[in-house]
């Protein structure tokens, strides 16, 4: 079964200047190298509703910018997708594809106020919002009258424990990280037949359009079909919105 949303639009159908510049764009960024083989400990994807979220490697140079929100009293007490339990007066955060524990600066664009938070669960599933902060860190930032502010997140590292005059403390390390390896999912069938098909007729427009074939954790098999290949998340996030505009709208930039 597909998932739906989207409807194909003929390059014909476009203006002259629109078609080159679309075609421009994704040459630019697509390349038809063979994807990388999996690395040891590489987290493994999820899905909630009908979409499915790979999360990211790395996390050096992650940069973002979107939507936040924030979660509170309902949520609190219960276990998030670290295994923890969610404090809400805790400085904790959700996002749909950092590694879990990584630590982020929230920068709100409102008012100029920051605040430093760990990624401890996922969310938010909301297209266009970038990041769920618990209510003690949209407190600090005054997201919590609003509801809702574009942010620009910075990731900071990850905690280590260092001995430093015989006492252990905790400090931000960068670790060993990369830019990225982006890809633009377009949809997501139980029927091989049907990601052929529609993978077919990304192929003549789109650089690099192919099919990853994912085991869920139910035992189901899905096709995702996918097309691009990008080094910087901001450059997906650009194909993906040209994507949008050309009738994919369920488009979705995800690290190959």
């Amino acid at each position: 079964m597909a998932i739906y949303g989207w409807k194909l639009v003929k390059l014909s159908d476009l203006p002259l200047i629109a078609c080159i510049g679309l075609l421009s764009f994704l040459l630019s960024c697509a390349t038809t190298e063979k994807r990388p083989a999996p690395s040891p400990g590489h987290p493994k994807p999820y899905k909630i509703g009908q979409h499915w979220y790979q999360p990211l490697k790395h996390a050096r140079g992650f940069r973002e910018r979107g939507m936040a929100s924030w979660y509170g009293k309902k949520f609190h007490g219960r276990k998030t997708a670290s295994g923890e339990v969610y404090n809400m007066h805790a400085l904790t955060a959700a996002h749909r594809t950092l590694p879990l524990g990584t630590y982020v600066r929230t920068h709100n664009q409102n008012n100029n106020k920051m605040v430093d938070v760990r990624i401890n669960d996922r969310g938010p599933f909301v297209r266009g919002r970038v990041i769920d902060l618990s209510y003690e860190a949209a407190k600090r930032i005054d997201l919590v009258g609003p509801g809702t502010a574009p942010v620009e997140i910075i990731a900071l590292g990850s905690a280590e424990e260092r001995e430093v005059n015989g006492k252990v403390q905790l400090s931000l390390v960068p670790g060993d990280y990369s830019v990225g390896d982006f890809t633009v999912q377009v949809g997501a069938f139980k029927d091989k037949e049907n990601a052929v098909r529609l993978r077919d007729k990304l192929a003549p427009a789109y650089e690099d359009a192919h099919i990853v074939l994912h085991e869920s954790l139910e035992g189901s098999t899905f096709y995702r079909v996918r097309v691009g290949r990008c080094k910087k998340l901001d450059k997906a996030r650009e194909y993906e919105k040209m994507l949008e505009a050309v009738g994919y709208s369920d488009a979705m930039v995800v690290a190959r």
